[in-house]
């Protein structure tokens, strides 16, 4: 294992230490225990968003505070929950006075401690509701949860509620509106190497060098199948075929295609997988109306890529292009 670290049990509160130095404009970054909030505290009368999980997924969830996003986000450790001792102090440092919306990935640890803290902010009198992600069609239960993981399409619940919540929304609408983009959004990913935890210090799950998985969760939990290495083209039709059947999108719709970086794939191969992606769509009759390619979910340096589709509306549309200032995404 090599890796920029120090100590493997102190890396997320160093990494967390430097987001904070760097994005000082912000975020403002809380310790014992750990979490970040939006520079400058709560909006007064706007509904709070809070989300979070295990490190090693950045930017995801601490890149997306700021304006137009979440409020607080709470890292864990690396693929690990954060506790409710965590999250509730965020979730009441978010809170504004018009309640708070949690964004949790369906991931059991996330939704016990994400539901304890609610418990733990409504004895303090704050309104809390939750949105649960489950956009991953590979898997339907895994070890880590009880029917679909929350991956990549967790950026665009978390952009378009938090759009929802800086016009002003309430938070039954804000949490309508999550629930809206979550029904109408679906992932697949594959991974060509695995990744190593540093904790750890071996690789999550073992490739060879001719072999791929198709299907794969963002902490390494195993996908559908392993398969030959094949091409690009190949390899996005694996991941984009099923993401449009599930969905059941085509014919007139408008779509968001977003194509999301593992942590150790180079942009060029990024777009190389858009390309084919796109004609696919096309080719089903819908319309690429919005685009995304980058490392936004990652998995540590694991390589490969997922797919995301969203069906857009009108309303939906307009949230996503309003804009939006945090670490990891601005417009």
């Amino acid at each position: 294992m090599k890796k920029l670290i120090n100590d493997p049990s102190r890396v997320v509160d160093e990494s967390v230490e430097g987001f904070g130095l760097a994005h000082a404009d912000l975020v403002a970054v809380h310790t014992d225990p750990i979490f970040v909030s939006r520079a400058g505290g709560a909006v007064q009368g706007k509904v709070g968003l809070v989300s979070g999980g295990g490190s090693g997924h950045e930017p995801l969830h601490a890149g997306f505070v700021g304006l137009g996003m979440l409020d607080a986000a709470v890292p864990g450790a690396m693929f690990t929950s954060p506790t409710p001792d965590a999250i509730a102090p965020a979730t009441m440092a978010a809170n504004g006075g018009a309640g708070v919306l949690h964004i949790v990935k369906n991931y059991t640890g996330d939704v016990l401690n994400f539901e304890t803290a609610a418990e733990l902010a409504d004895a303090e009198g704050i309104e809390v509701r939750s949105v649960i992600v489950n956009d991953d069609v590979a898997v339907e239960d895994s070890l880590y949860t009880a029917g679909r993981r929350g991956v990549a399409g967790t950026v665009a619940v978390e952009k378009i509620a938090g759009a929802a919540a800086e016009r002003g929304d309430d938070l039954a609408s804000v949490a309508a509106i999550a629930e809206r983009v979550n029904a109408n959004v679906r992932s697949m990913g594959v991974a060509l190497s695995a990744c190593t935890v540093p904790h750890a210090g071996t690789p999550s799950f073992q490739l060879t060098d001719a072999e791929i998985e198709i299907g794969i969760g963002i902490h390494g939990e195993p996908g559908r199948r392993r398969i030959p290495m094949a091409s690009a083209d190949e390899i996005t039709e694996m991941l984009t075929n099923p993401v449009m059947d599930d969905l059941g999108a085509g014919g007139s719709d408008q779509v968001l295609l977003l194509v999301n970086g593992m942590g150790g794939t180079p942009l060029s191969e990024l777009y190389v997988v858009y390309r084919k992606a796109r004609q696919l769509l096309e080719g089903r009759g819908a319309t690429v109306a919005r685009s995304l390619v980058g490392n936004y979910v990652t998995s540590l340096e694991m390589q490969g890529c997922s797919v995301t589709v969203l069906r857009l509306d009108d309303e939906l549309t307009a949230l996503w292009d309003a804009p939006v200032h945090t670490a990891a995404l601005r417009w």
